[in-house]
């Protein structure tokens, strides 16, 4: 009993040491974001609707290609599991990775270059999509750095090595600040140049977070041997395959995620102007929540590979259960905060002794609190899908995405706004019952794998 209680005491702190950094690094990265919206903000709110459209038209293309590129997560954790060929094997799937995300660039450029008449057939006012593409055509020549970052990334978090990850991330931001701060304005003798400032603060910033954690494997005596930066011309065909196998599926999935979250927005839009502002509110505290669990995600996709390439069954039922008690557990204490304390999290970002803000509060209170019943189910889904992407199990988990976003979430939300009278909460309850639906069918899917002992 004391043995069985110390092993996983061990997952346990195992899981944690690997999953903090991650989690971290997922909020640095969102401070990017987010340091870009404050800043152009100040521009005036046309400025700031213009840079929010083109964030949402690059975000929906580059999250398929980050769930493309991270298919390398399972496939190295394993590698190295296995031990046999370890070099050789996770040279050729991180140059693979990187092939990967060349080939993903080219449509993603195609897209932005040509956000204009995209976001105009998507109904978008023209009096703002100009700007989104004068922003996005400085700011897609980043995807090809953020993707090899990924690759970069999960690479050292197979070997439990993420700190530099973060360490990079955390320059990065600071980086991104000062570069948004001096091309937007026009600071220290530079033109001012708006949104397209912001662009190239942004491209900048990924080139150096690619470029930093590349400098790091160079010098680290113990990735070093590796040699990442040698062969990477050579296409290894079988290796790709095998990754767009796993990683089509998770692209997909991610995909499915995020136009589900695009069109909640959509359906707010149409209620009204306090309903879209307090959805903005309400979908970015869901998001800095989010990022724990999937901090944990990714670490439970390592530490179940790391088992499953070792042959290790236990190993791998403990990490996979370890990571969702914590995730969940992190997650009902958010829901309590939400649920409990929705008005003073609003105050927050609203000046509640503005009228015009005073009533988009009441719109985003309920919101919040709506936010805090899913918080259980979102921590769940994610971290049972990390887990089985660690046995590289991602169809399934693709057609569950596929099936509580939009075959239950958004018709659900749709009819819960409109027919049903309930606005902006109503479309946040069809999100609840959508991610319900798929934290359960993931959860019995990963209990049916252990049962099954289906490992491979």
């Amino acid at each position: 009993m004391t043995r069985s209680l110390s092993v996983w005491k061990v997952e346990t702190r195992a899981m944690i040491a690997l999953a903090w950094p991650l989690i971290l690094t997922n909020l640095a990265q969102v401070a990017i974001g987010v340091t870009d919206t404050l800043m152009l903000g100040w521009l005036g709110p046309d400025t700031l609707a213009a840079g929010a459209l083109g964030a949402n038209l690059y975000w929906a293309v580059f999250v398929i290609g980050i769930g493309l590129v991270t298919s390398t997560a399972p496939l190295l954790a394993q590698t190295l599991g296995r031990r046999r060929h370890a070099l050789r094997d996770c040279r050729r799937t991180v140059h693979q990775g990187l092939w990967l995300a060349v080939l993903l660039c080219l449509p993603a450029w195609a897209v932005m270059w040509n956000a204009d008449p995209v976001l105009r057939a998507l109904g978008q006012d023209p009096a703002l999509t100009g700007e989104a593409q004068r922003y996005l055509r400085f700011m897609q020549w980043g995807v090809l750095p953020a993707l090899g970052f990924a690759v970069l990334r999960a690479f050292i978090a197979a070997h439990e090595r993420p700190r530099a990850g973060l360490m990079v991330t955390v320059a990065a931001i600071l980086l991104n600040a000062l570069l948004c701060w001096l091309l937007i304005f026009g600071h220290a003798g530079l033109p001012a140049l708006g949104v397209a400032g912001a662009g190239i603060a942004t491209t900048v910033s990924e080139i150096f977070m690619f470029s930093g954690l590349l400098v790091f494997l160079m010098l680290d005596h113990r990735l070093r041997r590796y040699r990442l930066w040698c062969g990477f011309w050579r296409l290894d065909l079988d290796r790709l395959r095998e990754l767009l196998r796993i990683g089509l599926p998770m692209g997909l999935s991610m995909g499915f995620e995020v136009t589900g979250i695009n069109a909640a927005a959509f359906l707010c839009g149409m209620i009204s102007a306090h309903a879209i502002a307090a959805h903005a509110i309400a979908i970015q505290v869901a998001s800095i929540t989010f990022m724990v669990p999937l901090g944990l995600a990714q670490a439970a996709t390592v530490r179940v590979g790391l088992a499953a390439g070792a042959g290790d069954r236990a190993g791998i039922g403990r990490a996979g259960w370890v990571a969702m008690a914590l995730g969940i557990g992190f997650m009902a204490a958010m829901a309590v905060v939400l649920t409990t304390q929705s008005a003073r999290v609003v105050g927050l970002f609203l000046n509640l002794d503005d009228p015009a803000a005073l009533a988009v509060a009441q719109v985003a209170v309920p919101l919040l609190a709506v936010a805090g019943l899913f918080q259980v189910a979102d921590g769940a889904q994610v971290v049972a899908a990390g887990a089985l992407r660690g046995l590289k199990d991602t169809r399934i988990p693709m057609l569950f995405a596929g099936l509580g976003c939009w075959v239950l979430a958004v018709p659900l939300g749709a009819m819960l706004a409109f027919p049903g009278g309930l606005g902006a909460r109503g479309v946040w309850l069809g999100l609840a019952l959508g991610l319900a639906v798929v934290a359960a069918l993931m959860t019995v899917r990963w209990s049916r794998h252990r049962r099954l002992k289906v490992f491979r």
